[in-house]
């Protein structure tokens, strides 16, 4: 299982057996890359972590716990110990960040998913066995039946799945539109910050969309230089906007012009990588896993190699920022951006964390920090609606009003598969790959796909999981709810 998950984890590995329990890890060297390997060891004992992801309050939870625990290293993840000794759901609310982890002492054991699902996690049993892993590739050929750790959950041994994190609900609505602009302004630009944490260099993905303008511009606020990235077709309107905006910024920008020959000849690996076959992800996976390759090919002028990016996933569900949403307005609107927030786990969040996972990079989304998401969620949702700001995400444009030139800062959206030129270009590609006969036969044996396309990386996807293709993990977009 180890083995398989070597790509996230090119830094090293570990492996520690305990009793009952076994505990791998591949480890990506970002917080203390000389003393951090894991398994971490909790003192002289016999309680050992593994970790994927980042504690951003590490520091003061070290505080907290510095009578109680001799840390050993300089990595976020040893928090984990003294967090999960006492009551499981108390210990998980402490943290900001985005982890999956498992704490045993050999006997028992704690494993924990961050709050939206931003790192990932899949379970499964073969006999009285209990395995879990952070790709559905290593665990497929080891259960019976490979499930989704669910996000905002803990697994106590004795109470299975216990929930610790609910998104709050129509409680303490900001009105003010002034207030709201002051706490998106001022929420956003902490989350930033703290999503800079790191002993390796930082940079980010910039599109030129709002989201990853806004982001680069508060992250370049903080750091003496930062490199910034993008990918798309020739003449594509991302190359040209986040040229633009790099140029705003003050960012080393790297770019990377895309073809059909490079896309179709990486298509099987992206696919395969992503674990997913729906067409929307997949389309907009690839010119992720591009910009994804870019980046993490990139050193800074000291040698030191990129390891982490930030992105803006979630300014769409946080903001209301999809066209369908534009008639919604109150509880309804409400309603609808908490459905978009609890799918993002095996939707988008998937997408990102594959596709940079894939070449060693992690990616980091402040706006899904759990409390920004839960001060943004409090602002009342009429200020939140495209009908009444005039355009979509308006609200978090005024925040930033002045800070960027109108052009970027009011730039209509466009997913990143349009603003790249991808999707056009993929449709074809699987079109020439995938037969009118094929599709029939796939329409009468009742395989899961709604079109030629989807059939085209459905086939990848099930010669890369050894033709079992899990029912339950891949996640699929539900459509507009009106």
């Amino acid at each position: 299982m180890v083995d398989r998950l070597r790509h996230r984890g090119p830094d090293g590995c570990g492996v520690v057996t305990r009793g009952r329990v076994a505990l791998g890890h591949t480890r990506l060297a970002i917080m203390d890359p000389a003393g951090g390997a894991q398994p971490l060891r909790q003192g002289d004992g016999d309680r050992y972590v593994v970790a994927n992801g980042e504690i951003y309050n590490h520091a003061e939870l070290r505080r907290r716990f510095a009578g109680r625990h001799r840390f050993a290293t300089g990595s976020d993840a040893e928090v984990l110990l003294p967090v999960s000794e006492g009551p499981a759901e108390a210990g998980m609310r402490q943290l900001d960040g985005m982890f999956s982890f498992v704490v045993s002492d050999g006997q028992g054991l704690l494993a924990a998913r961050d709050p939206l699902g931003i790192k990932p996690l899949y379970y499964g049993r073969r006999g009285d066995s209990l395995r879990f892993a952070s790709e559905v590739g290593a665990l497929v050929e080891e259960v019976d039946a490979v499930q989704i750790f669910p996000p905002g959950h803990c697994y106590v041994e004795g109470r299975g799945l216990v929930p610790y994190h609910h998104l709050p609900r129509r409680a303490g609505w900001v009105r003010d539109l002034a207030a709201a602009r002051r706490l998106v302004r001022e929420t956003l630009a902490a989350a930033v910050r703290s999503h800079l944490m790191a002993d390796v260099p930082v940079g980010a993905f910039l599109s030129g969309g709002l989201d990853s303008t806004l982001l680069a511009l508060l992250a370049r606020r903080e750091l003496p230089e930062l490199h910034t990235f993008a990918v798309g077709l020739p003449g594509s309107p991302d190359l040209a906007a986040a040229e633009q905006a790099a140029a705003v910024i003050g960012s080393r920008h790297h770019r990377c012009e895309l073809s059909r020959d490079l896309v179709a000849e990486a298509l099987e690996e992206i696919v395969g990588a992503l674990e997913s076959y729906d067409a929307a992800l997949v389309r907009s996976a690839v010119p992720t896993w591009f910009v994804a390759r870019l980046a993490a090919g990139t050193t800074t002028d000291a040698g030191r190699r990129i390891k982490v990016v930030l992105t803006g996933e979630g300014a769409d569900e946080l903001f209301a920022g999809y066209e369908y949403l534009r008639p919604l307005r109150g509880a309804a609107l409400e309603d609808e951006l908490h459905r978009l927030l609890t799918a993002l786990h095996h939707l988008n969040l998937q997408r990102v964390d594959r596709m940079t996972m894939a070449h060693g990079l992690e990616a980091r989304v402040p706006f899904l920090a759990t409390g920004v998401v839960d001060r943004f969620l409090r602002i009342h949702p009429d200020l939140k609606a495209a009908a009444a700001l005039g355009r979509e995400k308006g609200l978090l444009r005024m925040a930033f009003d002045g800070e960027l030139p109108r052009e970027l800062l009011w730039r209509p959206k466009q997913e990143f598969a349009q603003g790249s030129s991808v999707s056009a270009l993929l449709a074809g590609i699987a079109a020439a790959r995938v037969s009118e006969r094929e599709w029939h036969e796939a329409q009468e044996a009742g395989l899961p796909v709604a079109s030629r396309e989807e059939l085209c990386y459905y086939r990848i996807l099930e010669r890369r999981l050894g033709g079992r293709i899990p029912a339950g993990v891949i996640g699929r977009w539900q459509g507009p709810v009106l």
